[in-house]
C-alpha cells in the first residue's frame, strides 16, 4: 500500500531532512533541562568580582549607603539590558555575530564583542591558574605563606605571631614590613623580582604554566559538547560556591573582632551619595558583575526553546547576583575584622580589592585560624568554581559566534574547533606565566574590556530601539512570551539605560588614569598598547559598516538604508514560530501560515498561537 503523503503546504523546512536542517536549533543543540539555562546564567554572572570587588567598592563608597545607588543602577542599567540581551538571543536562536541579521550594518558590534571576550578569556583563565596554584599549595599541614624564613623571604618579612607578642611586650614598627603571604605571592608565585617591568617579561614560571594548561584542559573538557556538557557541569559549579560561602560566613561571624569588620563594611555614610563618583562606581559594579555586553547572556539564551520565560529568569539572576555580592561582603569583612584585631591595626589598613584580597590578605587571615589549610582549601575551591563557569560562558560565546557564521563547515566539527580555540588562547596567555606576567595581566584587565564593552552596549541599545524600532522589538517579545514589555522597560531602553551608559563612558574618559601595579608605573608604549586594545574593538563597528555597505547596491544612502534593514531570514529559527512579517521568509520556506504546522504538530491551537493571531491582527490594523 502507498504511504499517505503529507501535502507540501503543511511541511516546514525544520521537519525536512537535507541541508536546510543544519540551520535548525536542534543541530545547534539545546539545553537538556530547564535549570541548565538558569544555573548557567547565575554561574556566569556570579564570578570573582562578587567576592573581591563588591565588598571593597561598598566600603570605599559609603558602606551601607552604597546599596542605595547600587539597587537604583541595577533597576536602570542592569535589569533592562540583561532582559534585552536574553530576548535577542532567544528570539533569533543565534550567537553574538549572526544575531546582527537584525541590522547587518552593525555587524561590527558582534565582531567587537568577540575580540573583547577573547582578550578577557586569556587573562581570566590565568587568574584561575593562580587559584589552582594556591589550591594545591593548601594541601599541606602547614601553609607555605604562614611564616618567614623561607628562601623567598626578605629581611622586611614580619610574622603576625611576632606582632602579637610585640603588642604585649615591646612596640614593633610595622610600617616598613611585609607579611609572609605578600612575599609568597610576589616573590614565590609570581617571582616578580626576576622582571624589571612590562618590557622585560623574564623566564616562564613552569609551575604557573602547568596550572594554566590544567585550567584550559578543565575548561575544554567542560565545553566539549557545547551546552549539553557545560549545562550539566554548572549544576555543581554554580551551586557549590554558595555552600562554601555560607560556611566561610558562619566561621567569619563567630570570630573575635568580626563585628569590627562588618561595622566598617556596612556603616552608612549618606554624605557619600552626593558624590557622582559613588553613582558611577555603583553603575560600573552592576555593569561588570552582570556580564552584559560580553555576549554570554545572548549566547546562553540562544539555546533556549522559543517560549522560555526569560522575563522571570531575568529577575531571579539579577537579584540573586546582588544578594550574593552583599553576602560575600559579610564573609570577607568578618574575617578582615578578626585580622585587624589580631594585628592591632585598623580595618582599612588590611582591606584590599582584587587579586590583593584573594592572594595576599585572605590567605594571611587563613593562617590565623585553627585548621588553616582546610579553610584555605575551601576558599580557593570557591574561587575556582566561581571563575570556571564565567570562563565557560566566554568560551561558549566565541565558539557559538563563529560556528553560527559557518554552520555547514564548523557545526559538525564543534569539538575540534573548540580545541583549536583553547590551544590558541593558551599559547597567547603564555606571556602571563612569565616573571613579568602580572604586568601584562594588569594591562589586559585595565584596557581589554572597559571602554569597548560600554560602546558595544550603548550601540546595541540604540540600534534595537532606534534602527530596528521599539515597537517592532516589543512585538517580537510579545510573540515570544505572550505579553509586551511594560513602560518601565521601554523607558529604560529608550532613554535611561543608554544615557547612563554614555555618562559612564564620558566619566571613564575624563577620569582616565594610567595603569599601575603597586609602585610600578607603566611606560608610555604600554599605555598606548592598552588604549589601542580598547579602541580596536570599537573600530570593528565602522569596519563592519563599510563591509555591509559594499555588499549592497545603489547609491550610498540607498546602500546604508538597505544594510540597516533586517536580513530576509531574520526572525525565529523554527518555521512554526514565524508569524506575521516573519511568515515564509526562511530560505526554502513553503508554509504560508505556520499555524497549519502547529495544528499538525499539536492537534489544536495553543495560547501562543492565540498570541500569534493577535500580533497578526495588530499588524493588519496598522497597515490599514
Amino acid at each position: 500500500l502507498a504511504q499517505p503523503v503529507t501535502p507540501e503546504l503543511l511541511v516546514s523546512p525544520s521537519s525536512q531532512d537535507g541541508d536546510l536542517g543544519s540551520e535548525c536549533p536542534e543541530d545547534r543543540g539545546n539545553w537538556t533541562g530547564r535549570l541548565d539555562f538558569l544555573l548557567s546564567c547565575i554561574g556566569y554572572c556570579v564570578g570573582l568580582g562578587n567576592v573581591w570587588r563588591f565588598p571593597y567598592r561598598a566600603y570605599t563608597n559609603g558602606g551601607g549607603a552604597f546599596l542605595v545607588p547600587y539597587f537604583i543602577m541595577l533597576a536602570i542599567c542592569g535589569i533592562p539590558i540583561f532582559f534585552m540581551e536574553l530576548s535577542l538571543g532567544q528570539f533569533s536562536s543565534l550567537g553574538p555575530l549572526a544575531v546582527w541579521k537584525i541590522s547587518p550594518l552593525f555587524k561590527g558590534v558582534g565582531m567587537g564583542t568577540i575580540l573583547i571576550v577573547s582578550l578577557v578569556a586569556i587573562y581570566y583563565n590565568m587568574i584561575i591558574a593562580y587559584v589552582l596554584f594556591y589550591l594545591f599549595a593548601s594541601l599541606t599541614s602547614d601553609l607555605p605563606w604562614q611564616h618567614c624564613g623561607n628562601w623567598w623571604n626578605t629581611d622586611l618579612c614580619l610574622d603576625h605571631h611576632v606582632i602579637k607578642v610585640g603588642n604585649t611586650t615591646f612596640p614593633v614598627n610595622i610600617t616598613n614590613t611585609v607579611s609572609p603571604s605578600e612575599e609568597y605571592w610576589s616573590r614565590y608565585v609570581l617571582h616578580i623580582q626576576g622582571s624589571s617591568g612590562i618590557g622585560d617579561p623574564g623566564r616562564i614560571r613552569w609551575n604557573l604554566c602547568l596550572c594554566l594548561l590544567l585550567s584550559w584542559t578543565i575548561v575544554y573538557l567542560c565545553i566539549l559538547k557545547g551546552v549539553k556538557s557545560s549545562g550539566k557541569v554548572v549544576y555543581f559549579t554554580a551551586t557549590f560556591p554558595y555552600l562554601i560561602l555560607v560556611m566561610l560566613l558562619i566561621r567569619g561571624v563567630t570570630l573575635e573582632g568580626a563585628w569590627k569588620g562588618i561595622r566598617f563594611y556596612l556603616t552608612p555614610q549618606f554624605d557619600h551619595l552626593l558624590s557622582s563618583k559613588v553613582w558611577i562606581e555603583a553603575a560600573l559594579q552592576i555593569f561588570y558583575s552582570l556580564g552584559v555586553g560580553f555576549g554570554g547572556l545572548l549566547t546562553f539564551a540562544s539555546y533556549n526553546t522559543f517560549h522560555q520565560n526569560i522575563y522571570r529568569d531575568t529577575f531571579i539572576v539579577t537579584l540573586g547576583n546582588a544578594i550574593t555580592s552583599i553576602l560575600a561582603g559579610f564573609a570577607i569583612f568578618s574575617v578582615l575584622g578578626y585580622m585587624s584585631q589580631e594585628l592591632g591595626v585598623p580595618v582599612n589598613q588590611v582591606a584590599k580589592a582584587g587579586p590583593g584580597l584573594a592572594f595576599v590578605v585572605y590567605p594571611q587571615a587563613m593562617t590565623m585560624l585553627p585548621l588553616s589549610p582546610f579553610w584555605s582549601f575551601l576558599f580557593f575551591f570557591m574561587l575556582l568554581t566561581l571563575g570556571l563557569d564565567s570562563q565557560f560562558a566566554f568560551m561558549e560565546t566565541i565558539v557559538t559566534a563563529v560556528t553560527d557564521e559557518f554552520p555547514y563547515y564548523l557545526r559538525p566539527k564543534k569539538a575540534s574547533f573548540s580545541a583549536v580555540i583553547c590551544i590558541v588562547l593558551f599559547l597567547m596567555g603564555l606571556i602571563l606565566t612569565t616573571e613579568g606576567g602580572m604586568y601584562w595581566l594588569v594591562l589586559l584587565d585595565d584596557y581589554s574590556a572597559g571602554f569597548g564593552v560600554m560602546v558595544v552596549v550603548i550601540t546595541t541599545c540604540l540600534v534595537v530601539t532606534r534602527v530596528y524600532g521599539m515597537k517592532r522589538f516589543c512585538r517580537d517579545i510579545h510573540m515570544m512570551l505572550g505579553f509586551k514589555p511594560g513602560p518601565y522597560f521601554r523607558a529604560c531602553w529608550m532613554v535611561l539605560s543608554p544615557a547612563t551608559m554614555m555618562a559612564l563612558l564620558a566619566y571613564n574618559i575624563i577620569k582616565y588614569q594610567p595603569s599601575e601595579y603597586g609602585s610600578y608605573r607603566f611606560p608610555a608604549w604600554a599605555e598606548v598598547l592598552g588604549i589601542l586594545m580598547g579602541v580596536l574593538s570599537c573600530l570593528m563597528i565602522p569596519v563592519g559598516m563599510v563591509i555591509a555597505v559594499l555588499q549592497e547596491e545603489g547609491t550610498l544612502w540607498e546602500r546604508v538604508q538597505q544594510a540597516s534593514q533586517p536580513a530576509m531570514d531574520w526572525g525565529p529559527s523554527l518555521e512554526e514560530n514565524r508569524t506575521g512579517m516573519y511568515v515564509a521568509s526562511l530560505a526554502g520556506s513553503q508554509s504560508p501560515k505556520p499555524l497549519m504546522v502547529h495544528m499538525r504538530k499539536y492537534g489544536g491551537i495553543t495560547s501562543y498561537e492565540n498570541t500569534a493571531i493577535e500580533v497578526d491582527r495588530e499588524m493588519e490594523e496598522e497597515e490599514e
